[in-house]
């Protein structure tokens, strides 16, 4: 596979990607939620955070909020910087399809969640009770490396109490499926998936 090919899937990410998230925050406020189907909607929500809403200064209490989000931007671009390096020595040393497309999927996914962590603090409004407005005069809602990453896909196939008979968990009101994701998630995912149900194709082995 060659680089223009894998450029072009990460492009073609990151435009699916940005365009979903752009939409949403100029267009919905923030935990406005709209049915498409019985088991999809989409649900604006924000994430200051890692995966699953955590945070660093959750494990780390000596951390503050805003210290423990520098450090996880800063930490993300470190990150993207040897996927990409990984994807540019996989082409040349011809690697197979399955690495390279893999590779491609999660570098495109990284870097549209790094886009929102670095820059749309800067370039939209706060959601808080309102639509945000894309490059606002009076400035964005906070400072560069401190943006929200845009999460809108929610799947709630199936809402209801777990039987009683359940340990720890039983007679709760349970929701499946409850994380709230976006295009760049989906991608980084398909990616790590496609690495390990395809890891010989992806790794051959002489």
């Amino acid at each position: 596979m060659t680089l223009k090919k894998a450029l072009g899937v990460i492009v073609l990410i990151l435009l699916i990607d940005q365009i979903s998230k752009i939409y949403v925050k100029t267009h919905f406020v923030l935990g406005e939620d709209v049915k498409v189907f019985q088991w999809f909607q989409l649900l604006f929500v924000e994430n200051n955070g890692m995966a699953w809403g955590a945070k660093l200064s959750d494990f780390f209490s000596f951390i503050s909020d805003r210290t423990a989000k520098l450090v996880l931007t800063l930490f993300r671009l470190f990150a993207i910087t040897g996927i990409g390096y990984w994807l540019y020595t996989s082409i040349k040393k011809k690697g197979s399809r399955v690495l390279i497309v893999a590779t491609a999927l999660i570098f495109a996914g990284a870097l549209g969640n790094i886009i929102d962590s670095v820059f749309y603090g800067l370039i939209f409004d706060h959601s808080q009770g309102q639509i945000a407005d894309f490059l606002p005069q009076t400035g964005g809602y906070d400072t560069v490396f401190h943006g929200k990453v845009v999460d809108m896909l929610h799947f709630p196939i199936w809402k209801g109490y777990l039987p009683e008979w359940l340990p720890f968990y039983g007679g709760q009101y349970f929701t499946f499926f409850e994380p709230v994701f976006n295009v760049a998630d989906v991608a980084i995912s398909s990616g790590v998936g496609l690495l390990l149900v395809f890891n010989k194709r992806a790794f051959p082995q002489d």
